[in-house]
């Protein structure tokens, strides 16, 4: 069973790596063509309210209740009940996302102030331009959120590879915006505003014809009191905290980050990309193949297989993020000089990015651990305890900024920014290591045999890696002066240098390929 997830991982893995290779690219452009400025900044909280809301909403509380149910209905009704509960869905669904899109355009100015109140006393910050750019964005959570309606049911029906390519139109969408859109604007960031809204609509189009193709597509439909909505509901309630904890916490970063020096939301956005490549590699892929499978397994009541599928993820989940976060952290000035540096995006740009890549990045293994451990309980159709795990994860996130980035930003030390990475990477192993001790206080979960040899052989890899990557690294000097394609090529060989010692001291060690691919 763990090679048939595997396979599908890989699938969902491969997809995710076009799409975020085309994020990278599309990052590039931005940084290309609009220097990090007051404008951006408005631009970044534009786009990051309808994207909070539709991983609190959407990918995040509706997907971890609605996949469970759709499973067990899958598993135990007739096809006729079965496209009942989609059409009673998507009939509520739309109906919630009509008002909450309404609201979202007619109280801009609002929202605007709650999630960045520093805008207002920085008129360089551009506030009424963010505002502007708020109100053409927030539609895309209608779209958006549809969207991730019809990749839970692909997924659930073991169709992954569609769901997981569907990001890269966005990414495609910004970048024509971007080169092709801007000209057109008094305002040029104003194309990039513009694009989210049409790539919500073209993602969710994408998705419709495999949908019908499996004979799915629903009707939208109301009737009060269907029982399977009502347990959707009843379990997206607690949900909304527990299953976008990291997202809660980077909002409150960015409402801190207003505060401080002009480009700080900026830079923390661009290292955030860096981190979301092997988390959306790893983390959500995992996450997504295991919800369905734990759900099938819970619903069958087949206890060790459901203990086998998450120890495998998790062991999985690790063997990427460890060596990642510290090639994250060794490298994230020569991989913002190499692909980021161009254009408006200059050498101070990379030094203040870097900062808050290296000290995000370190949190990777705990962010990607929350995405195997929280499946543990929504499978089991219990949101109660992650949403409390997740109140706690927010307040000791909260408490982090208070005692890391205050004594920072007040002592005039540049780079305070970083300090709110730091917080939240140290918040994600707080949320990861109380929901892996309820799984286990709980017996729903206890690690198999082998894990203290695992984890000895993960930590002298990664110690014979990032040797030979702080010996072979050229100094700051070389990766400022001019000449991409060098760069490239430098960094293209750090890369390698790093996997090939990696996997090549475990495979020394006594590792096995098939233990390495978690079999």
């Amino acid at each position: 069973m763990s090679s048939r997830l595997l396979r599908s991982g890989a699938v969902i893995s491969a997809m995710t790596m076009i799409s975020r290779v085309l994020g990278l690219l599309r990052d590039m452009v931005v940084a290309r063509y609009f220097p990090v400025d007051g404008a951006t900044d408005a631009f970044y909280v534009a786009f990051r309210i309808p994207n909070l809301l539709r991983r609190l909403f959407a990918e995040g509380a509706f997907s971890l209740a609605f996949v469970p149910v759709l499973s067990e209905y899958k598993e135990k009704q007739d096809r006729e009940t079965l496209k009942g509960l989609l059409d009673h869905v998507a009939g509520y669904l739309g109906l919630i996302l009509l008002v909450i899109t309404v609201i979202g355009i007619v109280a801009a100015p609002v929202v605007m102030w709650v999630f960045a109140p520093g805008f207002d006393a920085k008129p360089e910050a551009r506030p009424d331009l963010a505002v502007e750019m708020l109100r053409i964005t927030f539609p895309y959570i209608l779209f958006i959120s549809l969207t991730a309606f019809v990749s839970g049911i692909l997924n659930t029906f073991h169709k992954f590879a569609i769901p997981a390519l569907t990001p890269a139109l966005m990414n495609i969408t910004m970048i024509a915006g971007a080169i092709w859109g801007a000209p057109y604007f008094d305002e040029p960031v104003l194309a990039l505003a513009w694009a989210v809204f049409f790539s919500g609509v073209v993602q969710l189009a994408f998705q419709l014809p495999t949908l019908t193709r499996l004979g799915l597509l629903p009707r939208f439909r109301i009737r009060r009191g269907h029982e399977g909505v009502s347990r959707i509901m009843n379990l997206m309630i607690p949900a909304l905290f527990g299953s976008s904890i990291a997202q809660l916490n980077l909002l409150i970063n960015t409402v801190l980050a207003s505060f401080l020096a002009v480009g700080s939301i900026s830079w923390l956005y661009y290292s955030d990309r860096f981190v979301e490549l092997p988390l959306a590699i790893v983390g959500v892929a995992l996450g997504t193949v295991i919800l369905p499978k734990l759900s099938s397994d819970h619903a069958k009541a087949d206890a060790k297989q459901f203990q086998h599928t998450m120890d495998w993820a998790l062991r999985l989940g690790l063997l990427v993020s460890l060596p990642a976060t510290l090639g994250l952290m060794l490298l994230s000035e020569p991989i913002l000089a190499t692909v980021m540096m161009h254009g408006a995006y200059t050498w101070h740009d990379v030094q203040m990015s870097s900062l808050s890549l290296m000290t995000y990045s370190a949190g990777l293994s705990g962010f990607i651990m929350v995405k195997v451990l929280a499946p543990g309980f929504y499978s089991r159709q219990d949101t109660k305890t992650p949403v409390k795990i997740g109140v706690i994860a927010i307040f000791s996130n909260m408490a982090l900024n208070v005692l890391i980035v205050l004594p920072w930003y007040f002592s005039g030390t540049p780079g305070a920014h970083a300090g709110l990475a730091l917080a939240t990477a140290l918040a994600g192993y707080v949320n990861a290591g109380l929901l892996f001790y309820n799984l286990h206080k709980q017996q729903i979960f206890d690690p198999e045999k082998g894990w203290s040899t695992f984890l000895v052989q993960i930590g002298l890899a990664c110690v014979v890696m990032g040797g030979l990557i702080w010996l072979a690294s050229p100094p700051d000097a070389w990766w400022q002066a001019p000449g991409t394609w060098r760069k490239v090529a430098a960094l293209t060989g750090l890369i390698v240098l790093a996997l090939g010692s990696y996997f090549g001291t475990l495979r020394l060690l006594g590792m096995p390929f098939r233990q390495m691919l978690g079999r």
